[in-house]
């Protein structure tokens, strides 16, 4: 699909590539050039905090699996069942 440069180098994305990737006002997109291509590629933003919470989450999960207190499971199947146990 054509697009045009506009004053402050802007551009607009056409709605039919918006909708189809279900793109919203104030989505933050990366802009990248590699050897003359450029990509736009949406991201998602997450707080600092919100990281290191959940960074601190997955190194408990961690040293738990590593001290043999959190199980463990071969499959998917296996936690469901798990799950289903637990009332």
């Amino acid at each position: 699909m054509l697009t045009e440069l506009r004053t402050k180098s802007q551009i607009t994305i056409p709605k039919d590539i918006v909708k189809h990737l279900g793109l919203a006002e104030g989505d933050k997109l990366d802009v990248v050039e590699k050897d003359g291509v450029i990509q736009i590629i949406p991201v998602a933003v997450y707080p600092k905090k919100y990281l290191e919470e959940l960074r601190g989450e997955i190194d408990e999960a961690k040293a738990r699996v590593a001290a043999g207190k959190q199980p463990t499971f071969d499959s998917v199947d296996a936690l469901f069942d798990m799950l289903d146990g637990v009332s």
